[in-house]
């Protein structure tokens, strides 16, 4: 009898323990600098996705900076852009940012601006990736499907954007290669607001 017990206890355990560390078939990925791979994300796309559109919705707000308006002010930690406006104010989005080793910090300009851009990844990531076992595209065609997402702001000779994203539920987390990502609805509203040269501060 104490046998099967400890076999029924072990059992619940066993089940318990999977329920717990094995992830949904439809979860996302989240970079693990620690182990440096990428961990299945225990929550669903879309349960994790709706917690990041609530967390970080576009705001207009109060904002003080010596920054003239129109300049874009990213603040990498706190995961927001800011759209500085006339009379001390600031349109708030929330963003994605690169992973741990991807960060970077300076100012730049937006050199060009694209509608559902195509996108063509660096050989260094082709080949980063392909180390990982999985295979990026030579080139991919711009669409719903592309990571790129609606718009892209291409920030001066860089490789870095500040473009859309098809995974919702990275936006306040770091897990780019270094560009920045917003919700397709905000980076095409942001797009609509900006010109080409507006500067660009990234902190």
């Amino acid at each position: 009898m104490r046998g099967l017990l400890r076999k029924g206890i072990f059992a619940v355990f066993c089940t318990l323990v999977s329920i717990v560390f094995v992830a949904p078939a439809s979860a996302g990925k989240l970079w693990n600098p620690s182990t440096r791979q990428w961990d299945v994300f225990p929550d669903p796309p879309g349960m994790a996705s709706s917690m990041a559109r609530s967390k970080y919705k576009r705001k207009l707000m109060r904002y003080r900076t010596k920054e003239e308006p129109g300049t874009i002010i990213i603040d990498t930690d706190k995961r927001f852009l800011y759209h500085v406006q006339e009379n001390g104010k600031a349109m708030r989005y929330g963003i994605g940012v690169g992973r741990e080793g991807f960060e970077w910090n300076g100012t730049e300009r937006i050199t060009r601006k694209a509608k559902w851009p195509g996108w063509t990844p660096p050989e260094e990531m082709r080949r980063r990736e392909a180390k990982q076992g999985r295979t990026l595209p030579r080139y991919m065609k711009g669409g719903p499907e592309n990571p790129l997402g609606a718009r892209a702001l291409y920030l001066g000779a860089t490789i870095y954007r500040i473009h859309g994203t098809t995974e919702d539920w990275s936006i306040g987390r770091a897990v780019s290669s270094g560009c920045i990502r917003m919700f397709n609805d905000d980076v095409s509203y942001l797009y609509d607001q900006v010109d080409i040269g507006a500067k660009v501060v990234v902190n």
